[in-house]
C-alpha cells in the first residue's frame, strides 16, 4: 500500500513539472465534520476532527484546473458516549471550474488508506477495509495573494465494515471547511 501511494504522488506531481511555470503548490487545514452513514446508523453522531495537507493546483485553461491533495483526514463518529476514531491519508484529485474570478466549483474521486481506528483506547483497524473510495464536492474561493477557502462534502462509497458476518453496509461522510495558502 505505501508503494501504491508513493507511485500515485510522484506520478501526480511528476505530471506538474509539464506545466511548471504555472503550477502552484500549497498546503491548507481546516476542521471535519464527520458521520457514518448506511444501515443502521440511525444512533450514530458526528464528531468534529481536522484536516490538514499538502496541494498543487495545475491549469488546464482559463476556467478549469487540476487539483492533486494529499491529505490527513479524522473522521469517525460517536455513539452512547463512545467515540470511534478513523485516521485516513486521503488522496483527493479535484477538478475546478473556476465560475468568475476566483470562484470554483469543485468535484472528484477521492482514494483514502485507514492509517488507524480507535474505539477509546482498543486497536479496530482489523474490523474495517483499509482502503476507502469516495467522491467529493464543493465550492472554492481564492486570492490573488494565494489564500484560499474551501467547503466541501466527502461522500464515501466504500463499506468501511470488514467483519466476516456483517451484514451491516456503511460509509463515511465528511463536512470539510478548510483554509489554504498556495506558495508558489
Amino acid at each position: 500500500m505505501k508503494k501504491l501511494v508513493l507511485v500515485i504522488v510522484m506520478t501526480v506531481f511528476g505530471l506538474a513539472n509539464l506545466f511548471s511555470q504555472e503550477i502552484q503548490f500549497g498546503a491548507k487545514g481546516g476542521l471535519n465534520l464527520a458521520s457514518i452513514r448506511g444501515d443502521n446508523s440511525g444512533d450514530f453522531e458526528s464528531v468534529t476532527s481536522f484536516n490538514f495537507g499538502i496541494m498543487s493546483e495545475i491549469p488546464i485553461s482559463e476556467k478549469f484546473s487540476f487539483q492533486p491533495e494529499l491529505m490527513y483526514s479524522g473522521q469517525g463518529y460517536s455513539i452512547e458516549d463512545t467515540t470511534i476514531k478513523l485516521n485516513y491519508l486521503n488522496m483527493p484529485l479535484m477538478g475546478k471550474y473556476y465560475v468568475i474570478k476566483g470562484l470554483s466549483l469543485e468535484a472528484g474521486p477521492q482514494m483514502g488508506f485507514l492509517l488507524s481506528a480507535k474505539n477509546e483506547d482498543t486497536d479496530i483497524k482489523d474490523s474495517l477495509n483499509t482502503v476507502d473510495l469516495g467522491v467529493n464536492f464543493g465550492i472554492g474561493y481564492k486570492l490573488d495573494n494565494g489564500l484560499n477557502f474551501g467547503l466541501r462534502y466527502n461522500l464515501g462509497l466504500s463499506d468501511i465494515n470488514d467483519l466476516e458476518g456483517v451484514t451491516n453496509k456503511n460509509q463515511n461522510g465528511v463536512f470539510q471547511l478548510s483554509v489554504g495558502y498556495f506558495f508558489f
